[in-house]
């Protein structure tokens, strides 16, 4: 069984290059297939997710060509199918994209249900509603699903709730619907905004990305074209929270500070001293992490994505600090993995209190998710004792190199593969 050791660290110090958003390149991924020629996206992190979709798009005849500089080309001209292996598909949250992405050009589209993490299952009502808003039938069957259309037409969306993914696919297949899409309650994350600059580079006509109201003006065709994704500010936000857990000081470049306000906002609120430039933050530990009460919500407010390792951090912090999870109320697989380590921490509904000031202590824990992984590395850093993480899987599929990111600034961390300890580390499931 494969496993990640983590030795107790001291402060940490050094930098991190951020990489490209994991959450952004799901979508332009799928975006390009779009396009009637070739495309270079740059700043793609090769995570296990990315990896899952090359070998989709090698199946659908998408033309992928990864070069050792970084850039990564892809060709759309010669996709043959939109028949999307339910096995594939449903190793991954996001493959949902390759409905809205080849439904103009295919008029059909059968996929497996989407995977990834899962908090008692991620619907998928909204996308659903949006095919059927632009004229598409959806059947369902016990491993995959169905959407046909023999022709997309714009319509007026009105979102149930806010979705980031719903919006992004939404722009997909409306970007080459004929006449003109109307999204309300759009999702306002800078994923979408992301997609929708790539979109339009490319020649497509989306409006007010950015804003709860986005006005699609549906194009015959889709030029090539480049574009950059947008740095990963997930994982921005979890290297300085590991300043915090550690006394350190950590610097992380390449980032756009204005998507991580309410982030960083919170990180002062805890006691954390930030220094904020044009393309990078750098997080100063050493002062007694401050209680903190957080409640979770769609951008700009704080992203579910981060209440795991925000966690580990008031595990730190004298008193009683309280985080609501408003966009997964059941996202709280990662609380007993830190009651193993000692953490007093109750879940209640929604709310989860954490007690903190207590002593953690190492031992076999298991990542449920990628984020869960994150707040158990961000744990084992200040536990006495080793830590040995199970579910490496999850990290992979969110990190390029989690072992040497974390190495690059003085943490230990170890992969193994060892059956001796099988026992105990079944226990931690």
């Amino acid at each position: 069984m494969r496993y990640i050791e983590v030795e107790p660290s001291g402060p940490l110090q050094g930098t991190v290059q951020i990489p490209g958003s994991k959450n952004s390149s799901l979508a332009l991924l799928a975006a390009a297939c779009l396009a009637d020629d070739k495309v270079k996206l740059e700043g793609i992190p090769a995570i296990d997710d990315v990896k899952v979709i090359a070998r989709i798009g090698q199946e659908i005849g998408l033309g992928w060509d990864w070069q050792p500089t970084g850039e990564l080309w892809l060709d759309p001209r010669y996709i043959h199918s939109a028949m999307i292996d339910p096995g594939k598909a449903g190793s991954y949250r996001a493959s949902y994209y390759f409905v809205g992405a080849l439904l103009a050009k295919f008029g059909r589209v059968t996929l497996g249900f989407p995977g990834g993490d899962d908090f008692t299952q991620r619907p998928i009502d909204q996308h659903i509603k949006t095919f059927q808003a632009l004229g598409a039938k959806v059947v369902f069957t016990e491993d995959h699903y169905i959407v046909e259309a023999k022709e997309l037409r714009g319509a007026d969306i009105y979102f149930d709730t806010i979705t980031s993914g719903a919006t992004i696919n939404a722009m997909l297949a409306a970007a080459r619907a004929r006449g003109r899409t109307n999204l309300y309650n759009a999702a306002v994350d800078p994923e979408v905004v992301d997609t929708a600059a790539f979109l339009n580079s490319l020649g497509a006509r989306i409006y007010g990305a950015g804003t709860d109201r986005i006005r699609i003006e549906g194009v015959p065709y889709l030029n090539g074209g480049s574009h950059t994704v947008i740095p990963d500010r997930l994982i921005a936000g979890a290297f300085l929270m590991a300043a915090g857990i550690t006394g350190g000081t950590i610097t992380v470049n390449d980032v756009i500070p204005e998507h991580m306000g309410s982030c960083l906002a919170k990180l002062e609120e805890c006691g954390i001293g930030l220094e904020v430039r044009e393309s990078g933050v750098t997080a100063y530990g050493g002062q007694p992490i401050r209680a903190s009460r957080i409640r979770t919500s769609m951008y700009p407010g704080f992203a579910t994505d981060l209440q795991q390792p925000m966690t580990a951090l008031l595990t730190r912090a004298q008193g009683k600090s309280i985080i609501t999870e408003r966009v997964f109320p059941n996202r709280f697989n990662h609380v007993p993995q830190l009651r193993r380590m000692g953490a007093d921490i109750e879940v209640r509904q929604e709310s989860a209190f954490i007690h903190g000031g207590r002593p953690l202590s190492g031992g076999f824990v298991h990542a449920t998710d990628v984020r869960a992984g994150t707040c158990l590395v961000l744990a084992g850093l200040s536990a006495e004792g080793k830590t040995y993480i199970t579910g490496v899987e999850h990290l992979t599929r969110g990190y390029d190199n989690v072992i040497g990111s974390f190495a690059s600034i003085g943490a230990v961390l170890k992969l193994r593969e060892d059956d001796q300890d099988q026992e105990q580390l079944q226990v931690a499931y």
